[in-house]
């Protein structure tokens, strides 16, 4: 900065010191005027170019530089978010797609399950149902038996008073079998 100021200090006098020449107006070509400008101006120039323009080259530069570091590390950061977010989706994806297969897998043991249950329980019923049967037919052949038993008791019974009734032997028989013939037979 001191260097402009001293520039232009020497400028301001260069131009405005008169020389012995006389005075011209405005209009008038000076060529001792169009030499100092000239030589002050190119002064001008190689004193900013030294003082001043390196700075400013060197900031602009600078500034440049973290721009484009700037976008870089934007243009990284924003592949890898992508990245991240494509692996995110593949990933939910596969989350989505192993919890479908569990859902799956849970619904076919359940549908097994399910299917093990009924059919136990129709074994079950089947077996009851046989065992009911079973206990009925043998209910149904003691009540016949005992009414045979009985029946035969009867007859017996009913032998006796026809016997004291003098019957003969045949028709005896013949009441005992009728009677007997008549008694429903064991299916």
């Amino acid at each position: 900065m001191h260097y402009l100021t001293l520039l232009y200090n020497w400028s301001v006098v260069l131009l405005f010191s008169e020389g012995g020449e006389h005075k011209a107006g405005l209009l008038d070509v000076n060529p001792g005027l169009i030499i100092r400008t000239i030589i002050i101006f190119v002064l001008t120039l190689i004193l900013l170019k030294k003082v001043a323009w390196k700075p400013l080259l060197t900031a602009l530069n600078t500034r440049e530089q973290s721009i484009k570091d700037a976008i870089e590390g934007a243009e990284r950061i924003k592949a890898e978010a992508e990245q991240m977010i494509a692996e995110n989706k593949k990933a939910m994806a596969d989350a989505n797609a192993e919890s479908m297969k569990v859902l799956n897998e849970a619904r076919e043991a359940a549908g097994k399950v399910k299917d093990e249950i009924v059919h136990k329980a129709n074994e079950q019923v089947k077996q009851i149902l046989e065992q009911s049967k079973r206990d009925i037919q043998q209910e149904k052949e003691s009540a016949l038996s005992e009414l045979r038993s009985e029946v035969a008791d009867l007859a017996i019974k009913t032998a006796e008073k026809v016997i004291r009734e003098n019957l003969d032997e045949t028709k005896q028989k013949k009441i005992v079998n009728d009677f007997l013939n008549q008694i429903p037979s064991k299916n």
